[in-house]
């Protein structure tokens, strides 16, 4: 009796995954037929985000319309999607060019998305800013930069066709505003993205913590964790997506429930950032 039972339980586990992997392949597959024919527009599509998002998308029948700073880049993404996908399955992606920290064309790009079809299904803003650096060394005119990258261009291109907080903010509003038409409106926030920076020396408790607590070559989402998760919400039309691994997603309920210790891991990560940019 004690071996069947040593034997049922890895039985029983293998049988939950196997369970688990079918289902999340269905979903996967209603996903991707979810975007056939739809009319997706991507913002900073050449971006890594950007990049994984039209892979995803392109590959599911979505007829993209990809935005980019350098044009040079979209035409290279273009060419790697068509390379890649079966021509008689999926539709040839259109590009604009497009700045969203240049409010004064976005009117005009707008009207250059819809001419590509008409219409517009799925609006993907995924252009941001972002810069390093002490609030004393960051001018006015940065500032009001970033504002319009990340707050006033998705904005104002979402009527058409700090910052980040205040975009989730106005999205939130949206939301209820456009429930009445039938338009969903979802927010996915990927905390860190993967990618590789400089961690801070050893030397002190909350500099360690902050190591621990932040570093993004363990513990970021990857691009391409993001971009399937785009492409899942786009179907179940969830209003907000989290998307954390367990280290950093503990990171906010220390923010809420202990925020002097966070703040002092926060203040002491700064310093040893700013300490180890001064010594390159």
């Amino acid at each position: 009796m004690g071996i069947l039972a040593v034997l049922a339980l890895p039985l029983v586990i293998l049988g939950i995954s196997g369970i688990i992997y079918i289902y999340q392949s269905v979903i996967w597959l209603l996903s991707r037929s979810a975007v056939q024919n739809k009319v997706v527009v991507i913002t900073d599509a050449i971006s890594r985000l950007g990049n994984e998002c039209s892979r995803v998308f392109h590959t599911g029948g979505a007829r993209l319309v990809l935005c980019g700073r350098t044009w040079e880049k979209l035409e290279a993404l273009h060419d790697a999607l068509i390379s890649v996908a079966d021509p008689s399955m999926t539709y040839t992606p259109k590009l604009i060019l497009l700045d969203i920290s240049d409010i004064d064309c976005i009117q005009d790009v707008a009207r250059e998305i819809l001419d590509c079809y008409g219409c517009v299904d799925v609006l993907i803003n995924n252009a941001s800013m972002k810069v390093k650096g002490a609030v004393q060394s960051i001018s006015l005119e940065l500032d009001k930069k970033i504002m319009d990258a990340n707050y006033f261009g998705p904005i104002t291109l979402t009527k058409d066709a700090a910052s980040k907080h205040a975009a989730v903010g106005f999205f939130d509003c949206l939301r209820a505003e456009m429930e009445e038409f039938d338009i969903s409106v979802s927010t996915v926030n990927p905390t860190f993205i993967y990618s590789y920076h400089h961690q801070p020396a050893s030397g002190n408790w909350e500099a360690s913590i902050w190591k621990f607590f932040f570093r993004k070559v363990e513990y970021g989402v990857h691009p391409v964790e993001v971009a399937e998760e785009v492409l899942r919400t786009v179907n179940s039309k969830k209003q907000e997506v989290l998307m954390a691994n367990p280290i950093p997603r503990a990171a906010v309920y220390i923010r809420t429930f202990f925020p002097e210790l966070f703040f002092a891991i926060v203040a002491s990560g700064i310093r040893e950032k700013m300490k180890t940019e001064e010594d390159i």
